[in-house]
């Protein structure tokens, strides 16, 4: 996975997270990608990582919250990386583009703040570019035995939704570092 901000505004600059700030209302993301239901997707991913990591504690309801984290998907696409000879596709590229705020509920203000932050992730597209030893194979849904079965449709289809939720994960687990550890 590779992450790249666009952007970064810090208002707290410098400075510590802010220590009254314990509760976190995660709003439903706005999903301007033609991705249907990935802002679901990004709040199950981001509730998980905070639950895990146990700082800040994910409230259901907007009142019991210290800060709400909000965010728009700019972009969700996927585009061609490599090919062979015969212009096969070998491998994409997915790629999701957000912006994300992090403000205090009472008062209004806003804690944190990134536009256009991009991440990707790379993956194959037949059967002759999957690598079985890779660590990316290795934590998807696949057996190796299963690409052999596998049509390079079927194949593409179910590395692509791999990838997306690794996007997802890896979208969850960096904003939680930047929010809570690099703040």
């Amino acid at each position: 996975m590779v992450g790249a901000g666009c952007g970064y505004q810090f208002s707290g600059k410098g400075e510590a997270f802010p220590q009254d700030v314990r509760t976190v209302f995660i709003e439903p993301f706005v999903n301007r990608s033609r991705d249907v239901g990935l802002e679901g997707d990004i709040s199950s991913a981001l509730k998980g990582e905070f639950h895990r990591q146990g700082q800040l504690l994910v409230v259901d309801r907007l009142e019991q919250a210290d800060a709400i984290l909000s965010g728009v998907v700019r972009a969700f696409d996927r585009r061609v990386v490599a090919v062979n000879r015969n212009a096969e596709v070998l491998q994409y590229e997915a790629a999701l583009v957000v912006d994300i705020t992090l403000r205090r509920r009472s008062p209004d203000a806003v804690l944190w703040q990134t536009r256009g932050t991009r991440l990707t992730e790379v993956y194959s597209a037949s059967r002759g570019a999957v690598v079985t030893t890779s660590p990316e194979f290795r934590s998807g849904t696949l057996n190796p035995s299963d690409v052999r079965r596998f049509t390079d449709i079927q194949l593409t289809e179910t590395l692509s939704q791999d990838a997306k939720e690794r996007l997802m994960e890896g979208f969850a687990r960096e904003l939680h570092h930047r929010l809570v550890e690099r703040f």
